[in-house]
């Protein structure tokens, strides 16, 4: 055993590391999306709109989206909301279906707190085209009504039907927390949950008007400790009999060992007209049947690194009903080291893996080994369909041999595996925030259909990433589009819901609702270049703008369009130029003045967070690179010099690369002044008046320079008159500068007060300028306020 023990920590170990490693080569490219706009900028951009309530705790638990009725139900703490898909911030309705007075004294008498006495809505589907279908906790006796909503295009309805109130339990769980997925078809609802107070009975269920078919209770090896995610009901063939539900949840299994439990993500399925048996199984699935979807990375010594823990799944639907795509987000299961991937599956391998050989095993700590003996007919796990040659009308009428074989066997031998046998999205760099929730969209561009993911974080944030699978390398390619921080507060998504229809993307967590636009094109830039970088498959250039794309017929005035989303090539396609003297020019141009031995700050933020940065210097007719070294530093925010030298004076020229394209964003000459010579002429401008010179507000960055300072972080007199007017006509006019009312607006902004300056003199902190605007696309990458101070750029 203590062998045993001791392999496992090895492997553990040797496996984590290898996880760092592929990790750090997976994602070396794309650590970064390409922009990052916090909750404040998506607001100021009209892309986000929040709904939290109206001042009480709203708290989520389920959404529920309705095209027809142009509205997104939720349901919360003691709260069903009708929200518009247009602004879920605007004409909301509300329904008030908190717990009785009786049923909290109740809750509390079984020792349970206050707050987790309320109503929390679990349970939300829609029921018929006028109807929904709502269960809650009830106070921990959980409860289930319908709520008109009224024909789609009349006047909305909104309401609790009180005659139709009934018992929730095998509906909805007891407990606010407890994992519970749900589906509707056919006026029967499919739900995965605890059936007890004590959560000790996991169970998949389906209830209608007479019946009521769940798995067998008390059974491991049907489901031993499951955690629910997500459920679908997909068609298998023409023939609706033989449509099955699928159930996606992880559970936890006895390894060979016998001594620990791993964790297992699986598939559940059953047929939706499964009756159960006439004498056994009875009130039982007859079809039930399970296996294991794996979500891995090859590594060496052919041991593979399993991700099997399932935080969330996603299906995409498409034409072909019966062949929906499955996402699939994973974590790892070791509590040392947390990583996570994305896998997709095709339905035909599962289907294959569930038409494939059963599993058997002697004993619980056992090898699985495939069932080799004969099978009875008709197949364990089939419908009683036409498909299946129409010899049952029920699947009350299979034979008793078929009922102890599936119930003894629910297991298959083959695992489902991902496309292309590996993830599409990988995250294993320690430190990252923790994924919780994934919804796809697939989005025709002018190569191809890709996938866009969003994936929720659990600090408020929503991932848009899309992924590129390079047929002949065998690889795959994660682009990061934009990082969109959609509550203020940090706090986990636990839902995630895109409309096609409206293009937006419907976010809940325990902050609210948040409706985010699925793109906003114009944020790349005003460029064909930075249209075609960003990668986006729902932008191209289309010789103005970068704007949205549209596939050919849909409109057909505008045939200029150019996108490459899976190369990124605006050399080619933008017709990108080189380093040469035309680009040089056709940059922007800025002055910046700094003082010897002073701190000077280069400012220049590229557009893209993936672009890389080059300096160069222009000075005596030649060029050539910047590099860092102690005194000059490579900062985000452009490049910093600690010590400002005489020597450092010329053109600088900031370009970005990204993609083999080289774009110049600005050149910047900057011109060094003697320090002697400034502190001298603001001194004698002082003694002049006869007051001393105010103390400078130092820069953040290293000790206080002495002997000299700049002329940025010098403070004015607190008297904003003539005085402080005089002191910047003798500057200009030490610098040979003559538009003095530019450089006073610009000193109001940078300068410290003299009250800002009583309250820091012992910080030394500097605030800098704001940064100037160019353009919407660089919202997301405003200078901090407490960045060092830089030379002067009137």
């Amino acid at each position: 055993m203590k062998m045993a023990a001791c392999r496992r920590a090895v492997y553990v170990t040797l496996m984590l590391l290898y996880l760092v490693l592929i990790g750090a080569t997976h994602a070396a490219h794309s650590i970064y999306p390409r922009i990052r706009l916090s909750n404040k900028e998506l607001s100021q951009l009209n892309r986000s709109w929040v709904f939290q309530g109206h001042g009480a705790s709203l708290l989520p638990q389920t959404m529920l989206l309705d095209e027809g009725h142009g509205r997104l139900y939720v349901g919360g703490k003691n709260s069903i909301f009708s929200l518009s898909l247009d602004r879920v911030s605007t004409l909301q309705k509300e329904i008030q279906w908190a717990s009785t007075e009786t049923q909290i004294e109740e809750c509390l008498m079984k020792g349970r707190e206050k707050p987790e006495c309320a109503n929390y809505i679990k349970v939300l589907q829609q029921y018929n085209q006028t109807h929904l279908l709502v269960c809650g906790t009830g106070a921990f006796n959980p409860i289930c009504a319908l709520v008109g909503v009224g024909q789609p295009g009349q006047d909305r309805q909104f309401a609790l039907e009180e005659e139709s109130i009934m018992s929730g339990k095998g509906r909805c769980p007891y407990d606010q927390h407890s994992p519970c997925i749900s589906a509707f078809s056919r006026g029967e609802l499919y739900i995965g949950l605890y059936t007890d107070y004590w959560e000790n009975d996991g169970a998949l269920c389906r209830l209608n008007d007479q019946t009521y078919t769940r798995t067998e209770r008390d059974d491991k090896q049907q489901l031993n400790e499951p955690k629910f995610v997500g459920s679908a009901l997909i068609p298998e063939n023409d023939d609706s009999d033989d449509d099955k539900v699928y159930f996606f949840f992880t559970e936890k299994e006895v390894d060979v060992e016998g001594v620990n439990k791993a964790v297992y993500a699986r598939v559940g399925r059953v047929c939706a007209n499964d009756q159960g048996g006439q004498r056994m199984l009875v009130n039982r699935w007859s079809s039930f049947l399970k296996t294991r979807l794996i979500c891995s990375v090859a590594g060496p010594n052919g041991i593979d690194t399993h991700f099997d823990d399932l935080e969330d799944v996603f299906v995409l639907k498409n034409k072909d009903a019966k062949n929906p795509e499955i996402f699939g987000l994973f974590s790892t299961t070791s509590v040392v080291f947390k990583g996570y991937a994305v896998c997709v599956y095709r339905m035909e391998d599962i289907r294959a893996a569930f038409n494939g050989p059963f599993a058997y095993r002697e004993r619980p700590e056992h090898h699985w080994t495939p069932h080799e003996d004969r099978v009875p007919y008709p197949r364990p796990g089939s419908c009683a369909s036409k498909v299946n040659g129409g010899s049952f009308s029920s699947s009350k009428q299979f034979p008793d041999e078929v009922l102890r074989f599936v119930r003894s066997h629910p297991v298959m031998y083959r695992p489902v595996l991902p496309q292309h046998r590996r993830p599409i999205l990988l995250q294993t760099e320690p430190g990252r925030r923790k994924l919780t929730q994934i919804a796809v969209d697939r989005v025709q561009a002018q190569d191809g259909h890709y996938h866009v993911l969003y994936i929720g974080r659990d600090d408020s944030v929503v991932l848009k990433v899309i992924t590129i699978y390079n047929k002949d390398k065998n690889t795959v390619e994660e682009v990061p589009l934009e990082e969109l921080q959609v509550f203020k507060v940090p706090a986990p998504i636990r839902e995630i819901i895109i409309s096609q229809k409206r293009q937006q993307l419907y976010v809940g967590s325990e902050l609210g609702v948040a409706q985010v636009r699925l793109h906003q094109c114009d944020l790349y830039g005003s460029e064909c270049a930075d249209c075609c970088l960003a990668r986006d498959p729902y932008c191209a250039w289309d010789g103005l703008t970068c704007s949205r794309y549209y596939p050919v017929g849909v409109y057909t005035k505008r045939r200029f369009r150019r996108q490459d989303v899976r190369h990124g090539n605006a050399f080619q396609l933008c017709n990108g130029l080189q380093i040469d003297d035309n680009q040089w020019h056709r940059a922007e141009e800025r002055l910046v003045y700094g003082v010897e031995n002073n701190s000077t700050l280069l400012e220049c933020v590229p557009r893209s967070l993936q672009a890389k940065v080059l300096w160069l210097l222009r000075k005596g007719g030649e060029k050539h690179e910047v590099r860092a070294d102690e005194r000059v530093i490579m900062t985000s925010h452009g490049l910093l010099f600690l010590r400002v030298r005489s020597s450092d004076a010329g053109v600088y020229v900031c370009q970005t690369v990204e993609h083999g394209y080289v774009h110049t964003l600005l050149h910047i000459s900057l011109h060094v002044l003697r320090g002697e010579r400034v502190q001298s002429a603001i001194q004698n401008t002082h003694n002049g008046d006869g007051q001393k010179p105010a103390a400078p507000c130092h820069s953040s960055v290293g000790p206080p320079p002495e002997p000299s300072f700049s002329p940025r972080v010098l403070m004015p007199s607190s008297d904003p008159g003539a005085h402080s007017r005089m002191w910047y006509k003798d500057f200009l006019q030490l610098i040979g500068y003559g538009d003095a009312k530019r450089v006073e607006q610009y000193c109001e902004r940078v300068w410290c007060s003299d009250k800002k300056r009583k309250k820091t003199k012992k910080k030394y902190v500097t605030p800098i300028g704001e940064k100037r605007d160019k353009g919407r696309a660089e919202i997301a990458h405003r200078v901090p306020r407490h960045a060092m101070s830089h030379g002067v750029s009137p």
